[in-house]
This record gives C-alpha cells, sequence and structure tokens, in this order.
C-alpha cells in the first residue's frame, strides 16, 4: 500500500508542523522544536510514511 505525499504533509500540517523551506530534493517541515526532512517523492510506501511520523513524534498513522 502507498500512501500520497499530499496525505502525509497534510497529517503534519494538521499537528502543528509548517514548511520551513526547500531544499535540493526535500521539503523541509518544523514544528520549531524537531525539523523533519520530506522527500519530494509523489508516493511513499507505507513504511516509509509511518517513519517519517515517528520521526515527527506522532502515532503512525498509515
Amino acid at each position: 500500500m502507498s500512501v500520497k505525499r499530499r496525505d502525509l504533509v497534510r497529517y503534519l500540517e494538521k499537528n502543528g508542523f509548517y514548511l520551513l523551506r526547500e531544499g535540493a530534493n526535500h521539503s523541509i517541515y518544523t514544528n520549531d522544536k524537531k525539523v523533519i526532512p520530506v522527500k519530494r517523492h509523489k508516493q511513499f510506501d507505507r513504511i516509509t510514511a509511518n517513519e517519517i511520523c515517528k520521526q515527527t513524534g506522532l502515532s503512525h498513522k498509515f
């Protein structure tokens, strides 16, 4: 099962993260405490999406 990048970004933004800047291959999101890079792929596999959630300290959504 794959997860759309748009859904992952919406989940992060809903939980207080916002776009800090655009890097060369990643979008950098922060909540002023943690900084999380999110690759610019259209889709992620479920494991990668949950690993990003784990880095943020949020519960596994996908």
